[in-house]
């Protein structure tokens, strides 16, 4: 299995895995949490047939990649994200940020001045700030994000079988994803390990990127569906597309947090039709 070697913090090397698809211009894949690299399935089955060299990995301590008990911070983690562009030696890519993926992106940018980096895309992402401020009134109060980390605390399988509910817009009578695509979620974010997960949640809703995402100055889409009950639009994608210059905001209407699979046809065409 392929991996490549990051060293961050003077930490022991943490082995990345990461899968390569494809040839032409790089498209790198950062997923969201809970899950892992492969959630983008959907994507790299179909991408490379444009012309389009699709690579995934997976965060530290989720998928194959290591578990180290702690460094889960967001510059520890744009810092793992430079150690794959610098060992595969990519140029001109295209960084595709879903989720808490969109804060490696930011921190990139803000720590590394975005080398390598050509586009981007921020999908559901979690930039510039998701918790609930003063001067920040439309973010997640403190309260939902401590509910949150005491529940997975307490029953870790029961948490996340909820949260994929609301994840991906299932409610009594809509149905947007079959009951297998569910457990397998589920499987996914189970896999992951217990501390990576508590404290990858913890670092998604309390780092500020106000200052970060400023400094990405490649051309820049941002896609957000309108009912997202994960990440609410108003504190993310709207202020995002304020404070990156030349960005395009993309909303897709009733789409849910989960939209990479809801609207994967949508998506995969407007990243072929933006790549």
């Amino acid at each position: 299995m392929p991996f490549i070697k990051s060293v961050q913090n003077n930490e022991a090397p943490v082995s990345i895995y990461y899968e390569d698809s494809g040839t032409g211009l790089p498209v790198v894949f950062i997923h969201g949490w809970p899950l892992n690299g492969s959630m983008w399935e959907y994507q790299v089955t179909q991408l490379p047939q444009q012309g389009l060299r699709c690579i995934t990995y997976d965060r530290r301590g989720f998928g194959k990649s290591d578990r180290p008990f702690g460094c889960y911070g967001y510059n520890t983690l744009a810092g793992d994200l430079k150690a794959l562009l610098d060992e595969l030696d990519l140029h001109e890519v295209t960084l595709v940020g879903f989720s808490m993926g969109g804060g490696e992106i930011a921190k990139y940018f803000s720590l590394y001045g975005g080398e390598r980096v050509a586009k981007v895309v921020l999908i559901s992402a979690v930039v510039p700030y998701m918790l609930q401020t003063e001067d920040n009134p439309d973010g997640v109060p403190q309260e939902a994000f401590d509910k949150m980390l005491k529940e997975m605390t307490d029953d870790r399988p029961g948490f996340l079988e909820e949260f994929n509910k609301d994840f991906y817009g299932v409610e009594l009578l809509n149905q947007p994803v079959t009951s297998a695509y569910l457990a397998n979620a589920l499987t996914q974010a189970l896999n992951a390990s217990p501390i990576a997960t508590i404290e990858c949640a913890k670092s998604f809703s309390s780092t500020d990127f106000r200052d970060d995402i400023p400094k990405i100055n490649v051309p820049t889409l941002i896609i957000h569906g309108d009912k997202d009950k994960t990440v609410p639009i108003k504190a993310t994608a709207e202020q995002a597309v304020e404070n990156i210059k030349g960005a395009v905001l993309k909303v897709y209407e009733g789409a849910p947090h989960g939209l990479w699979f809801t609207e994967k046809d949508k998506l995969n065409q407007d990243l072929i039709d933006f790549i």
